[in-house]
């Protein structure tokens, strides 16, 4: 394996449209390019689909060989092509690590590499048991883990989970990074081309589908609405649920109050701009925006999802954590926030020392290591069967 300074590395990823992986993806790939690294993102998706700017010396494979599978023998060609594309990349480039970014990308990495020079390693962005797999697909992670180098994980009950359900012959924790400040990009839209002068925001970021709650945030802010007559929800994002989110909006007479202005590429100016951050989804792998809302100073109230918030949100430090699908306690909790400039600043100054905790050096560090640890074999073949 090459030195540290001079490492080439492949990132293997469905896609690099916008979502909470591809954005780490882009973050860490910029990040080790900065530093002089040969760097490449392969994906399966057209680059039409791109979202994230990337450094430019950064080089972009599409291997258009994304879709869904009409049925099992349809899917099985399409995986296959999929091994056969992506091992002739690796052919090419010859790198010293390839990184699969999510189950399915991990999962063809592992036979793509199998037997090539390099090392492959795996990395989970969700808590599998919220996302659970067909049968077949399940019996192919837990075998197919073990014929990668390693996997992350972003939590330890994540990590615990792989231990006992994969052959995976090593695991490491890794937290997803936050760059502060984040770059920004298109599109651009103003706060106040959306939101009156004035106001103090409680504010949501996420894609509008049923995992981020948003629907049930809609109801508690309703609730709140009158005793918090100044403050206005913004919810940045896009999704499936939107036309069922306006419905609910148009129904609680919100439209003055609630508002829905989609992805923006400039989201810092919404963070800093924001009064409270509220993170109110049903489950997270890690939860990629709160840990951001953190580090631009926002105190936060989140659901204590079986992963991710617990290990970003410092209860009653830098904000306030509520027990899963806790309604009243959601409400409760900002309430209390909304309510108390003084609190929301303790919680805002002490929320900064995330930028710290989570910083792209610190965590490009923990993978650092794991890439030294595999160049000096330190990993030996998974000796038992699941």
């Amino acid at each position: 394996m090459r030195s540290a300074s001079e490492r080439k590395l492949v990132f293997f990823i469905h896609s690099m449209g916008g979502g909470g992986a591809e954005r780490v993806t882009a973050n860490m790939a910029n990040h080790w390019a900065g530093k002089g690294w040969d760097i490449t993102v392969v994906t399966l998706a057209a680059l039409s689909l791109d979202f994230y700017d990337l450094h430019p010396a950064v080089r972009r494979i599409a291997l258009n060989l994304a879709g869904d599978s009409g049925n099992v023998l349809v899917g099985l060609g399409q995986n296959l092509r999929r091994v056969v594309a992506m091992r002739q990349v690796l052919k090419q480039l010859e790198p010293d690590i390839a990184l699969g970014m999510m189950t399915s990308s991990s999962v063809l990495l592992s036979f793509a590499a199998w037997g090539r020079r390099g090392a492959a390693v795996g990395s989970e962005h969700v808590h599998p048991p919220q996302y659970p797999l067909s049968t077949m697909w399940e019996s192919v992670r837990r075998r197919s883990y073990g014929l990668l180098h390693a996997v992350t994980a972003l939590t330890g009950q994540t990590a615990a989970w792989l231990a006992a359900q994969t052959n995976a012959r090593h695991i490491t924790v890794i937290p997803n990074a936050v760059p502060w400040p984040l770059p920004a990009q298109e599109p651009r839209l103003s706060v106040d081309s959306v939101c009156r002068a004035g106001r103090p925001i409680l504010l949501a970021v996420g894609r509008l589908e049923a995992q981020k709650g948003f629907d049930s945030l809609v109801g508690v802010f309703a609730d709140l609405a009158q005793k918090h007559p100044g403050w206005d929800l913004v919810v940045l994002g896009e999704g499936a649920q939107r036309p069922q989110l306006e419905s609910i909006v148009q129904a609680a007479g919100m439209v003055q109050r609630i508002f829905l202005p989609g992805r923006v590429g400039n989201l810092h100016e919404w963070y800093e701009r924001a009064d409270l951050f509220v993170m109110s989804s049903r489950f997270e792998g890690f939860g990629n925006t709160l840990a951001e809302a953190l580090a631009h100073g926002l105190p936060a109230v989140s659901f204590d999802c079986d992963t991710g918030p617990r290990d970003i949100v410092r209860h009653e430090l830098d904000g306030l954590l509520v027990p899963p699908g806790d309604m009243a306690g959601l409400t409760d909790a900002l309430d209390r926030l909304m309510g108390r400039a003084d609190l929301r600043l303790d919680f805002g100054q002490r929320a900064v020392e995330a930028r710290q905790r989570f910083s792209l050096e610190r965590i490009a560090g923990l993978w650092e290591t794991l890439f030294a640890d595999i160049g000096q074999d330190k990993f030996p073949p998974h000796q038992g069967k699941k």
